[in-house]
């Protein structure tokens, strides 16, 4: 049988303190009832002998501690699966908000989650396709990795996201095996809008579990929301073996909640005055990604934070590197071009992607071209900033031809629009394509069998005729 106290001493903004409480644990689940009925939740941050600091969810506003009462729940913050999830749309606490009908549960699930076994960890090395050129062809994403995306304020990730929600899959296997978990944390009404008619008009609904978190929603409860997504992710996955997508957006919405709460306990603030266990509390997302020996089902993730002043050393996209496996980085500079997605190639990378590629996952010349796109589009970067500064009589020939090359990449393989969904032959294609514009003697790269097979000829522009 439950307990409740009506030992409430104080409320502090979102914190309460109750007194004399007996056999608690932290993160408990705490619900708070006035005299009126109504029922507020919160959860236990902190135990010190008799005394529980609890964080409210709904915020402290119009509580009266004089005749309320608390109860503790025995158990943490929990979210009700079953494969009906499939097509719904949640709130932040795993509330359905779509009208459709409630839940009935198969079983509930902390949102903490288990720890993997690394020892019982499999290796990522199967192909996700996204239908993003930028993605598939130079920084491919593999199952079980987690890839995120660093974006900047006013940038179109919003746009990017649902687009890989729309259009990515595992080449070889069905619909029924591939989910989209898509969690919108701290986002406007517009952009919550924006995602849920999206999905509903292309259909990816069908396939997609979404939580929505609002701008206006409880700090704690922006914290709950990517978790809720993952335990709905590892339910799919684990339970009913499908391939998941964790898509999160966006991350630094969810570190600003975090260092809140941090400031409303009074801890000793980190960088930035983010708390220091921001590594910590970011690791215990990330690492819920990944393939287990002996499951068929497995979980990859894209979480995409947006850079405070677009500043890669700020302490939420630092940290996000460290225990990710690579970064997708879009650019202002190609945004302003009209370039859409803005991927900047050059400082991306997955460091996973030689895992995922190659004949029998992607096509046998995959790697070959990759690195010749990289290092041809460098070098023409290179010659273009060289025309900047000195003019064009300055470059030679070949270096013209380099500039054109790196110009054509922006234009042509780059820049697809957020409606284009490219498969990787397709991708190929257009790599080979423009590496055509180039003389095979610079194509140093690429095994001499591929440039028989591919190369599509040189338009006579050996001799640097333009």
């Amino acid at each position: 049988m439950l307990k409740e106290y009506r030992t409430i001493r104080e409320v502090v903004g979102p914190l309460m303190m109750v007194d004399g409480v007996s056999g608690v644990k932290y993160d408990e689940l705490v619900e708070i009832e006035q005299a009126n009925g109504e029922i507020r939740s919160g959860r236990v941050l902190e135990i010190d002998g008799d005394k529980a600091l609890v964080q409210l969810f709904e915020g402290s506003q119009g509580l009266k501690i004089s005749d309320a009462r608390a109860r503790f729940l025995g158990h943490g913050i929990q979210l009700a699966v079953a494969p009906d999830i499939l097509g719904r749309v949640f709130d932040g606490m795993g509330r359905p908000k779509d009208g459709g009908p409630a839940l009935i549960a198969e079983k509930y699930m902390d949102i903490n989650g288990s720890p993997i076994n690394p020892a019982a960890r499999d290796y990522p090395d199967e192909f996700i396709q996204t239908g993003i050129s930028a993605i598939d062809g130079l920084n491919t994403l593999v199952r079980g990795q987690k890839l995120p995306v660093f974006s900047g304020s006013g940038m179109p990730h919003a746009d990017l996201a649902a687009q890989i929600a729309r259009q990515a899959t595992v080449r070889g296997a069905g619909d029924s095996q591939f989910a989209v978990v898509f969690a919108a944390v701290g986002i406007t009404f517009e952009e919550a809008d924006f995602f849920i008619s999206d999905f509903n008009r292309t259909g990816a609904i069908d396939r997609t579990v979404l939580f929505v978190n609002l701008a206006n929603d409880p700090a704690i409860e922006r914290i709950s929301t990517p978790r809720m997504a993952l335990t709905a992710a590892e339910y799919l996955a684990y339970d009913l073996g499908m391939h998941v997508l964790v898509i999160i957006t966006d991350i630094t919405n969810y570190a600003e909640a975090l260092r809140e709460v941090s400031a409303a306990r009074k801890e000793v603030p980190g960088r930035r005055g983010y708390p220091g266990y921001l590594y910590t509390d970011l690791a215990t997302m990330y690492e819920r990604a990944g393939r287990i020996q002996g499951s068929r089902g497995s979980i990859t993730q894209i979480p995409i934070l947006s850079m405070p002043e677009d500043d890669k050393t700020h302490p939420i996209p630092d940290l996000t590197g460290y225990i990710t496996e690579g970064q997708i980085i879009l650019s202002r500079d190609l945004n302003r071009k009209g370039i859409t997605p803005p991927i900047d190639v050059m400082p991306s990378l997955s460091r996973l992607k030689d895992k995922g590629i190659g004949k029998g996952k992607t096509r046998e010349d995959h790697a070959d071209t990759m690195n010749q796109l990289f290092a041809a589009y460098a070098r023409g970067k290179e010659a273009a900033e060289l025309a900047v500064i000195l003019g064009d009589a300055a470059l030679t020939d070949m270096d013209k031809l380099y500039a054109k090359f790196a110009d054509a990449f922006e234009r042509e393989y780059v820049n697809q629009g957020f409606t284009t969904n490219r498969s990787i032959e397709e991708t190929l294609d257009i790599g080979w394509r423009l590496l055509g514009i180039l003389p095979p003697s610079e194509l140093r790269r690429i095994r001499q069998e591929y440039l028989d097979k591919y190369y599509p000829g040189f338009n006579g522009e050996e001799n640097g005729e333009m």
